[in-house]
């Protein structure tokens, strides 16, 4: 795909990117405030928590795998002709043009008590998750449809990030409105933001199927001219006709090694990075506490937001020149050497506490920045080993997020469970007396202050030290880098075709 500027029109790698921008504007402050906005505001009892949470865990998981079915179950069974390919893709933007407008009035609902709090936290959350996937689903499938080469996935990848960077902006202004006694302010920031999020997808949306469309009627078999030289022919014997039933695409994937191992280790990257999100704050109040200023807590917690995104751009550097695997594994590896020097060195230095939480985050985010372009490495295995005539993009990454997507409320439910053994304080508790989820320590005599800042200590440690030595394990079993994802691309590409 070229990415030049088609006569004037927008290109297509900034349409694209900027995408990135609606959605994080908005999800930052989802993942900032929506716990404390229904423990602390709208005083949720722990059962209803508990309740929703689960709830929601069975939703969040297969809504992934369901969405992306009934986008490309079609294309396991329909022998496509040569136009198929940007036919995929204006569908898929056509979604984006119905989901994002709909993710942005979605996003609303958190902010103003419309019903009974229990019922109120399990509607929210399903819908908005819902088009939030949506949303994830048809962007990421983009970046597989759209390029073939590492290269051109890694350029468009880079694009959202930097659009993401703008999105993190949102996290420093909220902190100027947020005020749980007065959400008058808060509630106009959030309607702010979700217009300028719904005109937006509207705008780029637009605006990318219009350069798209331009770009295909200039070259009408496919959408990644330089990507691919797949012919016709080429097309027509890649494979025999799959029935193209559920059973058998489970069948396929539970063969699919490489695709297993991604799937485990993913789990824990998404239960790290969700841990991180939901208790960042606390970490900085309990192990920091006096000795940094609130000022500059709240600019540590928008950096954190920030710094990910703008280290991708060096990670993806990185990538190209030595390959994502490689570099997944480094931040791996950073991750465990990092929590285990912040072990040696204690509770006690401040200044290292300070950049080991700041640090803790931005690398396990950046790894989850990375691995979209793994998946759509599984999207060309998934091609080949099973003689696909279509990638189905979407449907993979939607199964990848079956697997993975439960460590996103395993996240918040193991963190107070965790809280509670190591500390003995019940966030709910505390939300019902004090209007805050922060624990109050003030009546507290030092010794036992001591203790709880040590269990504190030891739940940011321990947990991205198990983390990445689980991740490390499972990461070295899987294959599909070097030589084989070299092979793999030959073929998706059209060079050669063999059975693998």
């Amino acid at each position: 795909m070229s990415f030049s500027i088609f006569r004037g029109q927008i290109p297509i790698d900034l349409c694209y990117g900027s995408l990135s921008l609606f959605t994080t504007i908005l999800h930052n402050i989802f993942l900032l405030y929506h716990v404390d906005m229904f423990v602390s505001v709208y005083k949720i009892d722990k059962t209803s928590f508990w309740i929703g949470e689960i709830i929601f865990l069975i939703w969040n998981s297969f809504n992934d795998p369901l969405f992306g079915w009934i986008s490309d179950s079609g294309f396991l069974s329909q022998r496509l002709n040569g136009h198929a390919p940007s036919q995929i893709v204006l569908k898929r933007l056509n979604a984006l043009s119905l989901n994002g407008p709909l993710f942005a009035l979605a996003f609303m609902t958190f902010w103003i008590s419309w019903t009974y709090p229990a019922i109120q936290f399990v509607i929210c959350l399903c819908v908005y998750d819902g088009f939030l996937t949506m949303i994830d689903l048809h962007h990421s499938a983009l970046l597989a449809d759209l390029a073939i080469s590492a290269e051109y996935r890694t350029h468009l990848n880079s694009r959202s990030s930097l659009f993401s960077i703008l999105g993190t902006g949102s996290v420093f202004f909220s902190y100027a409105v947020w005020n749980k006694d007065n959400l008058q302010q808060f509630r106009a920031f959030c309607a702010i933001l979700a217009l300028f999020s719904l005109l937006g997808f509207t705008v780029s949306v637009t605006l990318l199927k219009r350069t798209f469309k331009e770009q295909m009627h200039k070259d009408p078999i496919l959408p990644q001219k330089d990507d691919s030289k797949t012919s016709a022919s080429v097309r027509e014997d890649v494979g025999s006709l799959h029935k193209g039933t559920l059973r058998d695409f489970a069948k396929q994937l539970s063969s699919h090694r490489n695709f297993i191992w991604f799937s485990v280790m993913n789990l824990v990257q998404v239960f790290h990075c969700h841990f991180n999100s939901n208790f960042f704050p606390l970490f900085l109040e309990r192990l920091l506490g006096d000795s940094i200023s609130p000022g500059f807590g709240s600019f540590l917690i928008g950096i954190s937001f920030v710094a990910p995104h703008i280290n991708n751009l060096y990670f993806l550097m990185l990538c190209r020149k030595y390959g994502v695997y490689a570099v997944i594994k480094l931040l791996f590896a950073i991750k465990m050497g990092l929590s285990l020097f912040m072990f040696i060195m204690g509770p006690n230095h401040i200044w290292l506490l300070c950049l080991f939480i700041a640090s803790n985050r931005v690398f396990t985010e950046g790894t989850c920045k990375l691995l979209n372009l793994v998946i759509s490495d599984l999207v060309d295995e998934d091609f080949v080993l099973h003689q696909r005539h279509q990638a189905v993009s979407a449907l993979m990454f939607g199964t990848a997020a079956l697997m993975s997507k439960p460590g996103q409320t395993l996240a918040p439910l193991i963190g107070t469970w965790l809280l509670s053994q190591q500390i003995g304080h019940d966030i709910f508790q505390s939300g019902r007396d004090l209007g805050s989820i922060k624990l109050a320590s003030s009546s507290l005599n030092s010794s036992v202050q001591q203790l709880q800042r040590n269990g504190f200590f030891n739940m940011l440690v321990y947990i991205p030290l198990i983390c990445g030595l689980i991740q490390l394990l499972i990461w070295s079993r899987f294959t599909l880098h070097g030589k084989r994802l070299q092979y793999i691309k030959s073929i998706r590409s059209g060079a050669e075709f063999s059975a693998v």
